[in-house]
Parts: C-alpha cells; structure tokens; sequence
C-alpha cells in the first residue's frame, strides 16, 4: 500500500499542502514547531485511528481557522482509493468523511482501507507508561489485522460507560442493583472476546519481539511480552471462546458487583488487564534503562509492522517522527532492515543525521507550507 497524493489545508498550521509522495521514502525536513509532525498526523486520521499525538477532532482546526481538509489517494493491491475528512467550526455537522466519493457516517469503515503504523517520541509510554497505554496498543495492532475487533472494542467502551453510570446511581439509590443484570452479560460477552483476541495477538508479537530484541542487543538480552487477564488464566485460552468464557467473565463482574456499586465503578475485566514487558526475566517498566526501555519500544512497533506484512497483502504505510535522528547508525539499519518494503515517511530536523543511502523524496516545510520539493534524497545530502 503506498500514498499517492496528498493535500492538506487548514489542518493545525498547515496550509495549501499538496503533494505526490515517492513510493519509497519521503523526508520531511524542518525545525520544530513548523508543521512536520502535524504533516503525518493530517494523513494518519485517515487511517479511522484517533491522532497519535492524543489531539482532539476540535484542535484539528487552529484557532484563527474556520476549516480543515484533508485528502489522500491511496494504492494498493487491487485499486487506487481516494479518503477525504474536512471540518467546519460553527456548523450542526462538523465533519465530513467521503471514501470514494461516497459519504460515510463515521470513521469506522477508514479502518480496514488505510493501513498505516506510526513510531513516536512517546511509544516509550508502551513501556513505562499505565496499562491502559499497553492495552489501547495491543488493542489498535490486533484491530489492524482484524478491523472486527474495533466493533467489540467500542461495544465494551459502550456497555461500561452505561454501567458506570448505573452504578452511580445504584450508589445514590436512584436505580434498582437488578437493573445491572442486562449489563454484565453484555460486558461478559464483549469483554470474552476482546480477552481472547489480546491473548492470540501477544502470542504472536511476543515472539517476534523476542528475536528482534536479540538481535538489537546483540544477543545479550530477551525480551518478553506476557498477557495477564483479570478474568481469565494462561490455560482457559486453550479452549475456544464459547458459553463457558462468557460464563466465567459474567461471574467475576457479579463477584464485584457489591463492591462497583459502593465504590461506583467497575473494577472486574478488560479494563484491569496488564500486560507485562520483562527484559531478562524483570520489568522493563520497573527497572529498564533509558536506553532498554527505548529499544523494547522500537521493536514492539516494528514487531507489529512486522505481523502486518506477514497477514495481509499490502504493507502499511510507515511514519517515523522524529525517532530516527536518536537512532546510532546500526539501529537506523535494524529498523530500515524491516521496513524496507514499505512506504515511509520520516520526519527530522537534521536529514544528515539519517543513512546517507536512502533516495526517495525530501519535503522541507517551514510555517505551515512546504518550501521547496526534492527527488533522490542522498544527493540533496551530499
């Protein structure tokens, strides 16, 4: 899968961007503040994904602004598609998607047409960060294999907001206890299944990231991914996901449903779950270095990259921001290793500090506004 054009207005500080990318590598140069992150963010809502930096849909439109839009067009296997989103502040329907020129009602169909895969500064929170921020990962890289995860996923987010709020007013005694009962086996049902799902997708990557880790560390260390349900244990995801699954996640929320009503919220399922990133058999989040906690990232990115390339026929899009430049010339060839038959889109401040041999495309962009357009990177370089 790779980009074909791209156009973007009004997106944060961007203005009148339009160009047509190099299928293999694109550079996109400037210093900070200037609108080379945004670049990547404009395209990547068009995955259906939330913006990898956490941005609102309201942030979207800078302050001064009344609009935004932005278009791709995308090619992979089997055709070229054409995604649009636009945006208008002050209106009753603020955003508009279209896939092929046909109007959608929301994001969710953008999820199994535009693959991409974004490392960031922050992937370091995969590791250090709370267990929701490994959930929501591991969550968001199952769903690009199988966008039906996306739909249990929304339902249990759903069905625990209702519950919550129930919940509360049990507590307050506005609302019979009984009326949880619709609840729970609807957030059994979903959460079964997305337990299920997180256990199959840990398998794999756990053991992608294991040969990846070795060989970023020379051999010296292991890395390993292991999934902790707060409902289910290591042997019960040896049977299918049925009746009994959905069973047992109903009785756990039932164990703890004396307890949600006092306290007001649901502590039994999904939402509890950890996911436990050890290097040498301790936690990474607990006492990793700097340096370990950095490169455990790096690979469960691409570990994931990785698995995509293995299911599906088309490779996703690839956007490196501002993570390269930290890299040491061995690791930026580690990484350039797995992604090299993939579209990429890599932004710094500093084009030197990446491998002289890479050619492709560089986009300089200052203010906004891409100022100059380049073919054959390395010469630009030289």
């Amino acid at each position: 899968m790779i980009v074909t054009y791209a156009e973007i207005d009004g997106f944060k500080n961007l203005q009148g961007i339009s160009f047509a990318p190099d299928p293999k590598y694109n550079i996109i140069v400037g210093q900070n503040a200037q609108g080379k992150t945004n670049l990547l963010e404009a395209m990547w809502i068009l995955s259906g994904c939330r913006s990898f930096r956490g941005s609102k849909e309201r942030d979207y439109i800078c302050l001064e602004g009344v609009r935004m839009s932005s278009k791709i067009k995308i090619k992979d296997s089997v055709r070229e598609q054409k995604i649009s989103f636009e945006m208008t502040k002050s209106t009753n329907s603020p955003k508009i998607l279209h896939l092929n020129g046909v109007k959608l009602k929301g994001t969710r169909a953008l999820f199994d047409v535009f693959k991409c895969i974004a490392f960031t500064p922050d992937d370091v929170d995969i590791v250090k960060g709370s267990p929701e921020r490994r959930r929501s990962f591991i969550d968001m890289a199952a769903s690009q294999l199988n966008p039906v995860f996306v739909v249990h996923v929304t339902k249990h987010s759903a069905v625990m907001n209702q519950r919550n709020a129930l919940l509360k007013e049990i507590m307050q005694g506005n609302a019979p206890a009984e009326i949880l009962e619709v609840w729970d086996r609807q957030a059994a049902h979903e959460g079964a299944l997305i337990s299920y799902m997180r256990n199959e997708y840990i398998g794999r990557i756990n053991e992608i990231c294991g040969r990846l880790y070795r060989t970023i560390s020379g051999g010296t260390e292991n890395l390993e991914i292991e999934y902790r349900s707060n409902v289910f244990k290591s042997e019960d995801f040896e049977k299918s996901c049925g009746d009994e699954a959905f069973e047992k996640y109903y009785s756990k929320l039932c164990e703890s449903r004396e307890y949600d009503i006092r306290t007001g919220c649901t502590h039994a399922g999904v939402n509890r779950d950890e996911i436990y990133i050890k290097i040498n058999g301790v936690s990474a989040r607990e006492y990793g270095s700097q340096g370990q906690i950095k490169s455990a990232a790096l690979v469960m990115k691409l570990a994931q990259a990785e698995i995509f390339m293995k299911r599906c026929k088309d490779a996703p899009v690839v956007f490196l921001d501002d993570v390269m430049g930290e890299l040491d010339e061995s690791r930026q060839r580690f990484v350039f290793d797995i992604i090299r038959d993939m579209q990429v889109f890599v932004t710094t401040c500093n084009e030197s500090a990446l491998l002289p041999e890479i050619k492709g495309k560089i986009l300089r962009i200052s203010g906004g506004r891409i100022t100059e357009e380049a073919e054959n990177v390395s010469s630009c370089r030289e």
